[in-house]
């Protein structure tokens, strides 16, 4: 389901004497993370902070937010989640955020009447995502994450469908 508010990554700690922090970012590269302007300490977009510079170090992002100018400050930040507005974020046609296609209902493209189960996890392996589907007997499946298999999706409607390969699904109950 689509949400207004989505996790962006945690903060894992302190750089510098500044109040810089370190973002462990939760996306598919540390590079989309230093695209944001305002962040968020809450889901609900109620504790908003602007973001005064980004950068990329290594596999983290290093941010320096508004207000936050020692290391005491920033230290006090550890462990917490931030989160971004929805609209702020821009993907490209055919990639969704991970925590809004949890949950989602998988269907047959070719039989929309047929169930597969539920998108319950997503994983990365490098070449493509690959989706965990549990059916209502807790039994997992996974699919590719590719074109010839997802369909389509639709966020809002909770519904994904796809064209499984031969196999995937034979043992199913």
């Amino acid at each position: 389901m689509r949400k207004e508010y989505l996790e962006l990554g945690q903060i894992v700690g302190t750089h510098g004497i500044k109040g810089e922090i370190r973002v462990n970012p939760w996306c598919d590269s540390p590079e989309f993370a230093t695209r944001f302007k305002t962040v968020f300490f809450d889901e609900r977009g109620m504790e908003p902070i602007s973001v005064t510079a980004s950068r990329v170090h290594g596999n983290i992002v290093l941010m320096q937010l508004k207000n936050i100018d020692s290391i005491d400050e920033a230290a006090a930040l550890r462990n917490k989640v931030l989160y971004i507005r929805r609209a702020d974020a821009r993907l490209p046609d055919g990639s969704w955020f991970v925590s809004e296609l949890l949950a989602c209902r998988v269907f047959d493209a070719d039989d929309k009447k047929k169930q597969y189960g539920t998108l319950t996890d997503v994983s990365e392996t490098g070449a493509n995502d690959v989706w965990h589907i549990t059916d209502q007997n807790g039994k997992e499946f996974l699919i590719p994450s590719i074109p010839d298999v997802v369909v389509s999706v639709d966020i809002d409607q909770g519904l994904i469908y796809i064209r499984p390969l031969k196999g995937i699904f034979d043992d199913a109950d």
